[in-house]
């Protein structure tokens, strides 16, 4: 089973992507593409898997409406990673759609990216071929402190000062 980075761990990926509903197995975890999961054939119930969906670059979290409650994973693609659709697409999701399943980065997808990816609410990646698992992990933690609000972080850093809410033996 390939492996992903979820919620800061490396951990076994139980969802496979499917393109019709047609190769979803009983109690399988399935993602699919936006177009299948908005067509009037549901998801079928009683599988027992899980559902997620997968957004391309130009598709955006409003076509999601009326599907969140449902789902358990959405996954933003990132076909460059200068394409930076993706982090306003997981922004509005955490912050407007208030979702709270897994949002996962797919694509081009590398160590460098994902301190930024994560503070804009994901929580999940699968990495670009070549990419080490152990090594992406450190790119998590590569800043103690990050001076803008974020999805993980309401409160810009001059106002945390304010406050006295930042990390201990950090920015002060």
């Amino acid at each position: 089973m390939p492996e992903i980075i979820l919620d800061g761990q490396r951990k076994e990926d139980t969802f496979r992507f499917i393109e019709r509903w047609e190769e979803a197995m009983p109690g399988q975890d399935v993602i699919v593409p936006l177009p299948l999961l908005q067509e009037p054939l549901p998801f079928p119930t009683g599988a027992g898997g899980r559902l997620g969906v997968r957004l391309e670059g130009a598709e955006g979290p409003e076509e999601l409406e009326g599907h969140l409650d449902r789902l358990a994973l959405v996954e933003v693609r990132f076909p460059v990673f200068t394409d930076g659709r993706g982090y306003t697409t997981a922004r509005l999701l955490r912050e407007k759609y208030a979702f709270r399943g897994e949002l996962r980065a797919s694509g081009d997808v590398f160590r460098e990216t994902l301190y930024y990816l994560s503070q804009c609410g994901f929580n999940a990646f699968v990495l670009r071929p070549g990419e080490s698992i152990d090594s992406a992990l450190e790119g998590l933690d590569v800043f103690s402190e990050g001076y803008q609000s974020t999805a993980l972080r309401e409160s810009p850093l001059f106002r945390r000062r304010l406050t006295g809410n930042v990390l201990p033996g950090k920015s002060t």
